[in-house]
């Protein structure tokens, strides 16, 4: 079970199940008032990258700030959340409403990768910054040693960045475009605009995978590929 391989007891097991709920089966449980794990989520991203920032520093005195960038960029990527997902079963133990499961949601990096944010926000509200580190700790050294040996995702995002940072005249954005499909398997394109045009599109099944797709496209472009 979940509760069992992350080693935590939660005090308030309603944080847990807030972090296992979906808006998709939240917005089918109207009646029972269930409340999603998005807020979680949002507090998640921010624990899970100053925990994250605390161990590189601390773990790599060497590196200068620009490898510490890309190093935390890898580790906590959406595809690095996703196989955390897994191993920790995750996706058996999130609620999804009937049509994102009939989908292929419990498989969909993107849901997943979020879910693990928003459990590790929910431990950081019931037990403080010390069991989140804990948590968190159980797998960022291992994904860590994988992105210095060059075996995690590439984050072509992070790299743009640092390519688009050296001239201080150049400006970087990303702008949705459009969306498409069905709620439980919705497909996102997004603009990547320098200095304010559009130089490149990708498209994903999450907005951050379309960012990504966006920026390598960029990359090739400009034959950094």
């Amino acid at each position: 079970m979940l509760k069992e391989k992350i080693g935590y007891e939660f005090r308030h097991p309603a944080l847990f199940q807030k972090a296992m709920t979906h808006s998709s089966y939240a917005n089918e449980q109207r009646a029972r008032h269930l409340q999603n794990n998005e807020r979680l989520e949002f507090l998640g991203d921010s624990v899970l990258g100053f925990i994250t920032a605390d161990y590189l520093y601390n773990k790599y005195p060497e590196l200068p700030e620009g490898e510490l960038t890309k190093l935390r960029a890898a580790i906590v990527c959406e595809q690095a959340l996703y196989e955390v997902a897994v191993e920790f079963g995750v996706d058996q133990a999130i609620h999804l409403g009937r049509g994102e499961e009939s989908g292929g949601g419990r498989h969909r990096p993107s849901i997943l990768a979020d879910a693990v944010e928003a459990l590790l926000g929910a431990i950081y509200l019931d037990g403080g910054i010390e069991p989140a580190r804990r948590f968190v700790l159980s797998f960022i050294p291992q994904k860590a040693q994988k992105a210095r040996r060059g075996q995690m995702f590439k984050d072509y995002k992070t790299v743009l960045q640092e390519i688009v940072q050296k001239n201080r005249q150049e400006t970087l954005e990303y702008r949705l475009a459009s969306t498409s499909g069905p709620d439980h398997d919705k497909t996102f394109e997004m603009e990547l605009l320098l200095n304010s045009n559009v130089f490149a599109r990708g498209t994903g099944h999450s907005k951050k995978e379309a960012e990504q797709m966006a920026a390598k496209q960029a990359l090739e472009m400009m034959g950094y590929q």
